[in-house]
C-alpha cells in the first residue's frame, strides 16, 4: 500500500480537482462527474485540503492528447499554477501510456508534488510512482482486451452468418426467446425483390425511384428513398445472401438470412449498372461548363456527365453531356445536350450579343490580356504569309471560336463569365438563352 502520509502538508499543495467520464461503453458504469466532485470535495473538507480549482471533462482517456481540459491542466502544472491533483481514481487521469508518461515526468521534475485519489496518495516516491503506473497500465490493458474481445465476438457472429448492426431496407432485426436473427420485412421485402427484377429488365434508377413514389414506398422512418440509395441497394451483396464486414474490408461472409434476390439476378443488374469505362472518383473529373448555366425550365444547376454511347457495330463513342440536376423538379423536361452542341449554341449566342448589345460583354483584365496575346500571335502568323493583318481584322467572336476549339478549361469558362454578365445564362431546348421560363 502507498504511504498515506504525504511528505508535504496539505496547505503547501495547490490542488486542482479533476473529474472525468466519457460516454463510451467501457465507462458507462463509472461514477458520474457530479458524484466524483461531491465525493472528493467531501474528502477535501474532511482532510483539510484546499481545492484551488475544479475542472471536469467528458472525453475518453484511451488515446493520448485527445482531452483539451487535461492538456490545459498539464500546462498549468508545468507553469506552476498547481502542484497537486485531486481525482476519484487513477484511471480518471490516464488510460494510455502517453498521458501517464507526462504525469510521471512532472513528478520527476518536482512540479507535480502529489496525486490524491479517494483511497490512495501518489507522490515523487519510486514505489508510489511505480504503483501509479501499474494502476493506469491496468486500465489500459482492460481497454485493449475489451477491444480485442469485441472484435473477436463480431468476427464469430459474422462467421455464423449474422451481420452486425442494422440490416438494409427489406429486413429487420428480431429477438425471439433470447436469440437474435434477421428476418424479411413483410411490408418491404417483396418490393426489394421486384426492384431487382425491374433493374434486370433495364429500368434505370430514376425509373425505379418514380415507381417507389407511386406505390408510396419509403424508408423505415417514412422518408423517401433517394436515387443514390437505390443504386447502393442494387450493389448490396446482402440481398442475395452474402455480406461484407466491415464495409471495404474485403471480408465476405455467407449470410444466414433469407435472400431477396438471386446471385444471377444481382450479377446481371450489376453488369447493366457498370459503365464501359473505368469510373473516376466522384468530383475528380473536370467538366468545362459545369455549373456555369441554369436550367430554363426549373432553375436548377446544369452539370456535366460523360458516357460511352453504344453502337451496334462499331466501338462505343465517348461523349460529354450537360443536363439539369433536377433537384428542384424531378420531372424537369429539359433534354441532355452534348458539349459540341453547347459550344455551337454558345458561339451563336455570342454572335447575337456582339451584334445587338456588345456593351454587355464584361472584359476582365485576364480576358483582355488573353485577347491581346491572341491578336499578336495571329498578326505574326499573317505577316509570315505576307498578309496584312489590317485586311483581316478580328473581334471577340473570332477569339471565342478560337478558344472553344483550342483553349484550355479556364479560358473557356472566362468567355462564358464575360457574356453572362452579372447573371447566369440558361439552357432551354439545347440552346443558350438569357431568360428563365
Amino acid at each position: 500500500m502507498p504511504n498515506t502520509n504525504s511528505n508535504q502538508s496539505n496547505e503547501s499543495v495547490l490542488y486542482c480537482l479533476y473529474a472525468r467520464k466519457s460516454s463510451e461503453d467501457d465507462e458507462r458504469q463509472a461514477m458520474s462527474i457530479d458524484s466524483q466532485i461531491k465525493e472528493m470535495t467531501d474528502l477535501a473538507q474532511k482532510e483539510g485540503i484546499v481545492i484551488k480549482e475544479v475542472r471536469k471533462e467528458s472525453h475518453s482517456a484511451k488515446t493520448s492528447g485527445q482531452r483539451p481540459v487535461f492538456k490545459t491542466l498539464i500546462e498549468d502544472i508545468t507553469n506552476g499554477e498547481f502542484n497537486g491533483i485531486l481525482t476519484w481514481a487513477p484511471d480518471r487521469l490516464s488510460r494510455n501510456a502517453g498521458d501517464l508518461g507526462m504525469l510521471v515526468d512532472l513528478m520527476d521534475q518536482g512540479k507535480l508534488v502529489q496525486i490524491k485519489t479517494f483511497s490512495q496518495n501518489f507522490s515523487n516516491n519510486p514505489n508510489e510512482k511505480f504503483l501509479l503506473m501499474i494502476l493506469c497500465s491496468q486500465a489500459k490493458l482492460e481497454n485493449d482486451q475489451k477491444g480485442i474481445n469485441v472484435k473477436r465476438g463480431i468476427r464469430a457472429k459474422c462467421e455464423m452468418g449474422w451481420r452486425p448492426g442494422m440490416p438494409p431496407l427489406g429486413y429487420f432485426n428480431r429477438t425471439f426467446n433470447g436469440i437474435k436473427d434477421i428476418q424479411i420485412d413483410p411490408e418491404r421485402g417483396h418490393i426489394i425483390t421486384e426492384m431487382f427484377e425491374r433493374a434486370k429488365r433495364g429500368d434505370s434508377g430514376r425509373k425505379i425511384k418514380k415507381w417507389f413514389e407511386e406505390i408510396k414506398f419509403t424508408n423505415r422512418p417514412g422518408t423517401k428513398v433517394s436515387l443514390s440509395q437505390i443504386y447502393l441497394m442494387l450493389n448490396n451483396h446482402f440481398y442475395y445472401g452474402t455480406f461484407e464486414y466491415p464495409i471495404g474490408g474485403g471480408n465476405f461472409y455467407k449470410g444466414a438470412h433469407k435472400p431477396l434476390t438471386t446471385k444471377e439476378t444481382f450479377d446481371e443488374v450489376r453488369k447493366q449498372l457498370t459503365l464501359p469505362f473505368k469510373k473516376a472518383k466522384w468530383g475528380s473529373k473536370t467538366f468545362t461548363f459545369k455549373e456555369l448555366f441554369l436550367c430554363a425550365s426549373c432553375g436548377a444547376s446544369i452539370i456535366g456527365e460523360d458516357k460511352f454511347r453504344k453502337r451496334k457495330i462499331q466501338d462505343p463513342v465517348y461523349h460529354i453531356y450537360y443536363h439539369c440536376t433536377k433537384r428542384k423538379d424531378e420531372t424537369c423536361p429539359e433534354p441532355y445536350l452534348t458539349e459540341e452542341k453547347l459550344i455551337k449554341s454558345l458561339n451563336q449566342y455570342i454572335h447575337f450579343l456582339y451584334m445587338i448589345q456588345p456593351q454587355k460583354i464584361r472584359y476582365s483584365e485576364k480576358l483582355k490580356m488573353s485577347i491581346d496575346n491572341y491578336k499578336k500571335a495571329r498578326e505574326s502568323i499573317l505577316l509570315t504569309q505576307d498578309i496584312n493583318p489590317d485586311e483581316k481584322p478580328i473581334d471577340f467572336r473570332d477569339y471565342s471560336k478560337h478558344i472553344f476549339k483550342n483553349g484550355d478549361v479556364e479560358e473557356k469558362r472566362e468567355i462564358v463569365k464575360a457574356v453572362s454578365g452579372s447573371e447566369m445564362l440558361f439552357i432551354h431546348n439545347k440552346n443558350i438563352t438569357s431568360k428563365f421560363n
